[in-house]
Parts: structure tokens; C-alpha cells; sequence
């Protein structure tokens, strides 16, 4: 298992740096693809969508050259394996090089060796651009609980890898407390990281775990340009950990908070599509309100500390914040128990 210090390192550490010309060097001398790349945002690694000459679609990935070498290949192994358990779902699907391997490794100048991987490029419109929609949420709800069905059986010597973004283990960022400035939020994320520790802490030993994607966020959601309630990618596999079931459908809830007459409507939407496909249990109704604010504070605590130290990087890093913000308060003006039991009375499949 890799170290919370190698953990943090990759958050710590910019993406690579490559120039365009590089880019597209590298995608025709080593996967025999000709064209034109386009720098795209990422939290710690360098992307680039590849567009050839005869209007095919790519996305290059440099990976952070500090990650540890087991978990890029158990993010590669993981995507093998969903295209060979369910290859009708709308994820990317890894190009092999020229020497016939899912990964290369290579230098960039002046910077350390990172593993270079070539994927398709899904198209679609970003979740974040769309409206949202009753139906939108149950297709998401139900295409997610497909993909941890495809990812049930898999194992990886590197599944367990220490992530910060890895929820059963919320209650290790109380230092990043002090990085939230002002005392009346600090106050609100302290008060539901105490809710993880009395509430989720005890129950996750007697939760199913699984590898999990554990970041099904707006940004990482694609839906057909002609149809916002069709889900045409899931994208970016980089923060897939082995982690209890629930946490997946948890974390996808937290951006779904908004917009909505009642804190949990929306969130309800999305959980009944997931447990139409994949239903959860007792133990996982009765923590799952509490999940879905760790995330929260999660995305509040992660980032404030990111952004301190990655200033170039601020807009992109805290893009899912005043959202989370905005969920956490309205949150805590619900009663916990009778959260539980909206959840559990809409939630349910139609």
C-alpha cells in the first residue's frame, strides 16, 4: 500500500509540463496517431484531447510523475477489466502502443520519468452545462451502479492505496481545519466530521467493499448534446480506491444538492436509479445521509489546502467548492433521523 506521504505528494506536486509539439510526438511515435492535441484541465496530471486528420477522437494522459507506479497500473488494469466485463458501458477505453502495451514510461525534458497512457475520447456535453432533470438523475443513478457491478470481482495488489479522497478515512483531515479561515464554516465541517466519526466510523468493518470509482462529479459526466437525460461517458478513473459500495453512490450525491425544493430531492432522484440497479442495504440507508455531507467537507477541506499551495491551479481546484458549501449549510438544518427516512422513503425504484 502506498503512504499517506505519497498520497499527499501527488496533490502536492504540479502535473508535468508538456509543450504541443512534445504531444504530438509522442502520440504518433509511440501509438501511430497523427494530430493536433488541446491542453486540457486536471488536478494532477497532464491531458490533452488528440484530434487526427481523419476526425478521430483521443485523450492523452502524462501522469504525475511522483504517483506510484502500482496504482497507474491499477487504474489501467481497472478500465481492462470493465471493457472485458461489460463492454457495452460508456467509459474510455485504453489504446495500446505500437510495442503493444497499455502504458509507456517517459521522460520529459528536465522532468522526471510518468506513465503515458492514450484513451478514447467520449463525446458529449459536460454534466455541469446541462439542466437537470428527474430522469437525468435516475439514467446517472443507474449507469453508476452498472459500473461497480463491472468492477466487483476486481482486485489489484494497489486497490487499498492511501487516497485523501478516499472517505473512510474523513476523520485524518481534521489538520486541514485551520486552512478553512473563516471560524463559523470551520465550525459547520467540524461539526459533520464528528457525525463521520460517531456515525460512519463504526459501521464501515460490516459495510461491502469494493473497488469503487469514488468521483462521479459534474465534470467528469458527459450526456448527449440531443438528449441531457442520456449518459454517453463516465470519465476519470484516477481516484478509483477499494472502499465501501455505498460511497460511490454517496459521493455522486454530493454534487446533486442543489436546485431543488428539498435538500435530498435531487439526491433521492439519483439514489433511486442507483438502487434500481444495484440495491443497497439497511447498513448502507442508514449512513448514507451521512456520506454524502463527508463528501462535502471532503471537497471544502481538500481543496482549501490545495489551493494554498497550488495558487496557479486555484480556479480549476475550486471549482466544486461553493457548491459544497452551499449543500453543507442547507444540510445542517435538517434533523439527521428524519434525512434518514426521507432518503429510504425516495429512494426507492419506481
Amino acid at each position: 500500500m502506498t503512504s499517506q506521504a505519497s498520497s499527499n505528494a501527488v496533490l502536492e506536486t504540479a502535473a508535468p509540463v508538456a509543450a504541443a509539439d512534445e504531444v504530438k510526438a509522442i502520440a504518433l511515435q509511440h501509438f501511430g496517431i497523427r494530430g493536433d492535441p488541446t491542453r486540457l484541465p486536471g488536478e494532477r496530471d497532464s491531458n490533452f484531447h488528440i484530434r487526427t486528420e481523419e476526425g478521430n477522437h483521443f485523450l492523452l494522459r502524462i501522469s504525475n510523475p511522483v504517483e506510484d507506479r502500482q496504482v497507474t497500473d491499477f487504474q489501467t488494469k481497472l478500465l481492462l477489466h470493465i471493457e472485458q466485463t461489460d463492454p457495452s458501458l460508456p467509459v474510455p477505453r485504453i489504446i495500446r502502443s505500437v510495442e503493444g502495451t497499455p502504458e509507456i514510461i517517459l521522460a520529459l525534458p528536465d522532468q522526471l520519468p510518468s506513465v503515458v497512457r492514450l484513451y478514447t475520447f467520449l463525446q458529449g456535453v459536460p454534466l455541469h452545462k446541462t439542466p437537470s432533470s428527474r430522469r437525468q438523475q435516475r439514467n446517472m443513478g443507474g449507469v453508476l451502479a452498472r459500473i461497480d457491478i463491472a468492477m466487483r470481482e476486481f482486485q489489484h495488489p494497489a486497490s487499498n492505496h492511501e487516497l485523501m479522497w478516499d472517505m473512510k478515512h474523513a476523520h485524518r483531515l481534521r489538520p486541514l481545519l485551520v486552512h478553512i479561515e473563516d471560524l463559523q464554516r470551520r465550525a459547520l465541517v467540524e461539526q459533520f466530521v464528528d457525525r463521520f466519526e460517531q456515525f460512519v466510523l463504526p459501521a464501515i468493518p460490516n459495510l461491502r467493499t469494493q473497488v469503487i470509482h469514488n468521483d462521479l462529479n459534474p465534470y467528469n459526466v458527459l450526456v448527449a448534446d440531443c438528449d441531457h437525460d442520456h449518459v454517453t461517458g463516465v470519465i476519470d478513473f484516477g481516484d478509483a480506491v477499494l472502499a465501501p459500495l455505498v460511497n460511490d453512490p454517496a459521493v455522486a450525491a454530493a454534487y446533486r444538492t442543489l436546485d431543488a425544493r428539498h435538500p435530498l430531492e435531487t439526491v433521492s432522484q439519483f439514489i433511486a436509479g442507483y438502487h434500481a440497479v444495484l440495491p443497497l442495504d439497511d447498513a448502507e440507508f442508514e449512513i448514507l445521509f451521512d456520506l454524502v455531507a463527508t463528501r462535502m467537507i471532503l471537497t471544502v477541506l481538500i481543496t482549501s489546502w490545495r489551493a494554498a499551495i497550488q495558487p496557479e491551479n486555484r480556479e480549476y481546484i475550486l471549482r466544486n467548492v461553493p457548491s459544497a458549501w452551499a449543500g453543507l449549510e442547507r444540510f445542517a438544518a435538517l434533523d439527521r433521523a428524519e434525512a434518514q427516512a426521507y432518503l429510504r422513503r425516495n429512494s426507492r425504484p419506481e
